[in-house]
């Protein structure tokens, strides 16, 4: 760890091409979680992943792990499911309680989404940076997934279920109104088999920045964050 470039709250980040191999991705470590910060380390194709044992890490691997409306795998099983219980979306109607069901959803899972991570988080919220997808039957929450929002880029954070696909459909929600609005890229971070079995796939970190420039040079196309249940008219 003492190799790594160590930041302070005015630092610049280190060019992302000089993240580490091994562990992948990792580019350095220090700094604080200020919206300055952060808001800077996204622009940067760079997001932060440590545990409450560690100093704040910074990371951006390669390859990087986006999404695209079009790659969407939306299985039969899915629509069958979407169509028979008509779960409700909404967009940042309780984003302090999705990122703290983000960080309490298993004893491993969610260590990394530290207290300290969810106040920045919720700080993001309130500044009109962040923002969570919920899905709910009646007034319970079922799922959903949290992010940052900038331009016409998304970078997803994390995402929970209490009830059986109920996180796929705040994705699928998420995707195909970010699709509407023609944002230009959704980011996942770090692939996993489940980001995969809906359609996400793996980009060299190379055709990640070019896209990220391309997407940040555009401003979003919309007032505010709300689905559009049409959107889910037709499963």
């Amino acid at each position: 760890m003492s190799a790594l470039p160590w930041l302070e709250h005015s630092s610049q980040f280190p060019p992302i091409e000089s993240a580490l191999q091994e562990p992948n991705g990792l580019l350095a470590a220090g700094g604080d979680l200020s919206p300055e910060m952060l808001l800077r380390a996204y622009k940067s194709g760079i997001f932060p992943w440590y545990s409450e044992d560690q100093p704040i890490l910074w990371w951006s691997p390669d390859p990087r792990c986006i999404i695209r409306r079009e790659w969407m795998h939306i299985s039969k099983s899915l629509r069958k499911h979407q169509r028979r219980h008509r779960w409700q979306v909404t967009f940042d109607k309780c984003f302090d309680q999705v990122i703290q069901a983000c960080a309490t959803r298993g004893p491993d899972e969610g260590t990394w989404i530290t207290p300290d991570m969810q106040d920045a988080y919720c700080t993001l919220h309130r500044l009109g940076h962040a923002h969570s997808v919920e899905v709910w039957n009646g007034d319970q929450l079922l799922g959903g997934l949290y992010g940052v929002g900038m331009h016409s880029c998304f970078f997803g954070e994390s995402m929970f279920s209490h009830a059986s696909n109920a996180s796929k459909i705040a994705f699928w929600a998420l995707c195909e109104q970010l699709g509407r609005w023609e944002y230009a890229l959704i980011d996942c971070q770090i692939e996993n088999p489940h980001l995969l079995s809906l359609g996400a796939r793996p980009v060299a970190r190379s055709a990640f920045a070019q896209q990220l420039r391309a997407g940040l040079s555009k401003p979003a196309q919309h007032s505010e964050w709300k689905f559009d249940p049409d959107l889910f008219s037709n499963v």
